[in-house]
């Protein structure tokens, strides 16, 4: 597993990493899913709803911390 040692003594861990090890890079879910280049972007293909672009995001959070017990804290603002 990739990670960075930071100067505080935590270490960070790629997120993009977690979620590819995951197995969401480049799957579709309906009208929105991951990039195929970049695990971090999610994508609407048309049509998809605020609240499926969410829910595949809380997906994703799930996932991964059943997968490697590291919850991702979303950077984004919703509204």
């Amino acid at each position: 597993m990739p990670y960075f040692e930071m100067s505080d003594g935590n270490y960070k861990i790629p997120a993009a990493w977690l979620i590819e090890q995951s197995g969401f890079k480049g799957k579709r879910f309906g009208n929105c899913g991951v990039h195929e280049n970049q695990a971090l972007v999610l994508v609407n293909f048309g049509g998809a709803t605020g609240a499926e672009i969410l829910n595949l995001a809380t997906d994703i959070q799930n996932v991964v911390n059943q997968k490697f017990g590291i919850l991702l804290e979303m950077e984004v603002n919703i509204l």
